[in-house]
């Protein structure tokens, strides 16, 4: 149903229709019949729907739907919640059409035309990585870590000799699941050690000398376009930092190189519908 509005008459079509979004956006409009503003704004949520072909929108009736508007604590209407993956990711509320496609604007991949994801039922963090917090050691001033993390920027380059230290904060804790590290096979990244929530920066002595979460000898095919690095995923349920050392490259060069870097997994606090508690109320009354 791209490009149009998904209206949800109960809760049990709430979470078959969040399923059936798998990793996309989806905006989730919380209205009632007797609201104005609802009223009001409704046009514009039927032309984004239209703009934003990517993206999933919902109209949740407060009404109809007590238990979902009371698992999302939907206390105003009308609310607009954004989900990625069952996750809750970002809030506007009230009826204002400015702040709405600002946030539409922020959280849609125009990328994603397709229900196919690279990692099955996680996503590609990079939009809960906080670049004012997260930065990179040993970067090259014209390939910095910012262009790995962009598909089209170009890519990231060791200055001063082979090794990097990349290190992110993520904007709410995560799960992670597995990385992608492309890169070319002669500058690609080989022996990396990966870490989390440490309480400061790890400098390369630290990280040579530290013991990581995990270690990995990567193999060319690592780094090729379609390879994927597993994480062990029972250690990282709750991230909020993730830290890469990268120790040297394929090919013993002098600088390592990498073209794109993915983190994938999942933020947490999904919406599990067994938590839901019915308001006060019959269903169809007024709240």
């Amino acid at each position: 149903m791209t490009g149009s509005v998904i209206i949800i008459n109960e809760d049990s079509q709430f979470q078959t229709e969040m399923a059936a979004a798998g990793s996309k956006l989806v905006v989730v409009d919380f209205h009632a019949t007797w609201c104005g503003p609802c009223l009001r704004i409704a046009p514009k949520v039927e032309e984004f729907a239209a703009k934003y072909q990517t993206t999933v929108f919902m109209k949740v009736d407060v009404d109809q739907c007590q238990q979902t508007a009371a698992a999302n604590n939907v206390t105003a209407m009308p609310t607009f919640i954004f989900f990625r993956n069952g996750a809750k990711i970002d809030m506007v509320r009230g009826a204002d059409v400015a702040q709405l496609e600002e946030k539409i604007k922020k959280w849609s991949d125009p990328n994603d035309d397709s229900d196919e994801t690279v990692v099955k039922g996680h996503m590609d963090l990079s939009s809960f990585i906080s670049k004012s917090e997260s930065e990179c050691l040993n970067e090259s001033d014209d390939h910095t870590m910012d262009h790995a993390l962009n598909p089209k920027g170009g890519f990231l380059e060791s200055d001063c000799d082979e090794q990097l230290i990349m290190s992110f904060t993520f904007t709410q804790a995560v799960k992670l699941h597995s990385l992608k590290l492309h890169g070319p096979p002669d500058k690609g990244p080989k022996n990396i050690k990966v870490f989390i929530n440490q309480p400061r920066a790890l400098d390369f002595d630290q990280a040579e000398s530290m013991e990581p979460v995990q270690a990995f000898d990567l193999k060319p095919e690592d780094i090729e376009s379609n390879g994927i690095i597993p994480l062990r995923f029972v250690k990282y349920q709750n991230v909020q930092s993730l830290t890469i050392f990268v120790k040297d490259n394929q090919g013993g060069e002098e600088t390592t190189q990498i073209d794109n870097l993915y983190i994938f997994g999942s933020p947490i606090g999904t919406t599990n519908m067994s938590d839901f508690k019915r308001v006060a109320g019959k269903k169809g009354e007024s709240h």
